[in-house]
């Protein structure tokens, strides 16, 4: 990496979290066609189009291009397996703790998916509609990946400022683990979804510490699940603030920007989170707006926007995760994983004026030693987006993790910003329609970090109308948006009220 960057010319940095996606998924194809190089001279790990995976008979399926004319969006047709014993399955072939040292072969996923198809088959068999199955969904359709003619806005932002293709997620696993690692540094050894309340400070409690600004904003409300599975949050925040996305966009238009801003989709299958198997189209309009609100801003200049994916969900990745991540002090060892293996690699986009275009950022390969040997580098994940902050802002580490983290700022090789448009005449995609579902089936009912949400919310001290009650069902997304955003609402407006 440079020695030098324009780290210091960055007041605001923007982070966008999406769900569920690999790289090799989302970018594998990106360079591929320029034999894996960038326009810069850059060397990028991506898919040369010959990688496989075996099925259940042992034959071998290679990784193919998602055909654009079979609902390209909704791919892979279902929700994969992306837990801790799937990710151990789909890296290992055994969902097992594996031993140390036992380096991963990535040869699990069609294996993994055909066992998740399995039972979500036979739930829908039991409870009709229990799980939403594109119609001929099958288990090779793991290995088929994304062009960048069907994702233009992820891959020209990529291609026209940096892709990170050595970014690997915090633990190898799902959803909430990670996005505590990317706020917290640890997920106080929690490896999954099931514990949603974290008690460790937070990059929110060093910046409102230091006197600098922070912002936390959903999509169509507040980010209710960040703001209510961090319990350690300032309780009344002088420097930070939470809105929804009309607010990102009306504090970015009017030179608003706190220092630290974190985004959090829409969550749900109506939603642009672009959680399997919902709507990617959706998610890439969502990035399309964040580029362009931010591109208009008069603070552009200073930004330094990230994109990113909590997790890969299950999507194939050829990429073995290193072993070398430091052990937070509050994560202790947990069904034998002792949180020092990454998670399996997904996409990350830098997008900066300061940021060459074509740029391929990566840690460098270390010099050898005298005796030969060489010291691998610890890799980008999560919390080097921590490290990033702390190190622009001068705030102390929360974790070993963040502190062995390296940061992002020499991405920043120049020091005049560009005034050039990487998306100029590009628009983003559109799904046509829905496609049909196994058995007659419909896309309805809540995901399950909307149930998340709800279960938070239904902790906050309220009075005693039915809506203060936690509901275990819902029948749609629209009832479970009702209850949580009724109940949190009912409890923040009205202390907002006493004030």
């Amino acid at each position: 990496m440079a020695q030098n960057n324009s780290l210091d010319q960055i007041n605001h940095i923007v982070v966008v979290m999406l769900e569920n996606r690999s790289f090799d998924h989302m970018l594998g194809f990106l360079y591929t066609d320029q034999d894996n190089v960038s326009p810069s001279g850059h060397p990028f790990e991506g898919l040369t189009g010959t990688e496989t995976n075996p099925d259940g008979n042992g034959d071998l399926v290679t990784v193919f291009k998602i055909p654009a004319n079979k609902h390209p969006y909704f791919w892979p047709g279902s929700d994969p397996g992306e837990g801790y014993y799937n990710t151990n399955s789909q890296l290992f072939g055994n969902h097992e703790t594996p031993s140390a040292g036992t380096e991963a072969s990535n040869q699990g996923f069609i294996t993994d998916f055909a066992y998740t198809l399995n039972w979500q088959r036979q739930a829908n068999e039991k409870k009709p509609n229990s799980w939403q199955i594109v119609e001929g969904t099958k288990p090779s359709d793991i290995m088929g990946m994304y062009t960048p003619e069907l994702l233009p806005i992820l891959s020209g932002l990529a291609r026209g400022y940096a892709v990170c293709d050595h970014w690997f997620c915090s633990v190898p696993t799902e959803t909430l683990p990670n996005r505590a690692f990317l706020q917290m540094a640890t997920s106080q050894g929690r490896l999954n979804d099931n514990d949603k309340v974290y008690s460790a400070n937070s990059i929110f409690n060093l910046l409102e510490d230091a006197q600098q600004t922070w912002s936390l904003y959903g999509y169509e409300d507040d980010p209710i699940l960040t703001r209510q599975s961090l319990q350690a949050l300032p309780a009344n925040p002088e420097y930070g603030s939470f809105g929804n996305f009309a607010d990102f966009k009306q504090a970015a238009s009017n030179s608003k920007l706190a220092s630290y801003t974190f985004l959090a989709p829409e969550w749900g299958a109506s939603g642009n989170s672009q959680h399997p198997n919902y709507d990617v189209a959706r998610g890439e309009q969502y990035l399309y707006e964040i580029y362009q609100t931010l591109k208009n801003s008069p603070q552009w200049e200073k930004t330094l926007l990230v994109i990113t994916y909590d997790e890969h969900g299950g999507t194939f990745d050829h990429v073995a995760p290193p072993e070398n991540a430091k052990q937070p002090a509050d994560c202790p060892d947990n069904d034998g994983f002792n949180f020092q293996r990454f998670g399996v690699r997904v996409p990350a986009v830098l997008v900066s004026p300061l940021i060459e275009a074509g740029t391929v950022f990566r840690i460098p390969e270390p010099d050898k030693n005298l005796d030969g040997t060489t010291a691998s580098p610890t890799a980008f994940d999560h919390t080097s987006i921590l490290a990033t902050i702390e190190k622009r802002f001068k705030l102390p580490a929360l974790t070993a993790r963040d502190k062995a983290a390296p940061h992002i700022g020499d991405v920043l090789t120049l020091t005049t910003a560009r005034q050039d448009d990487p998306l100029e005449g590009l628009t983003p995609p559109e799904s046509e329609s829905l496609p049909p579902m196994e058995g007659g089936g419909t896309w309805s009912g809540p995901d399950h970090l909307q149930y998340a949400e709800a279960h938070l919310v239904s902790q906050l001290p309220a009075t005693g109308d039915y809506h203060s009650r936690y509901q275990c069902h819902f029948d749609s997304e629209e009832e479970a948006k009702h209850y949580t955003r009724y109940r949190y609402h009912q409890y923040f407006d009205r202390e907002h009220n006493d004030d």
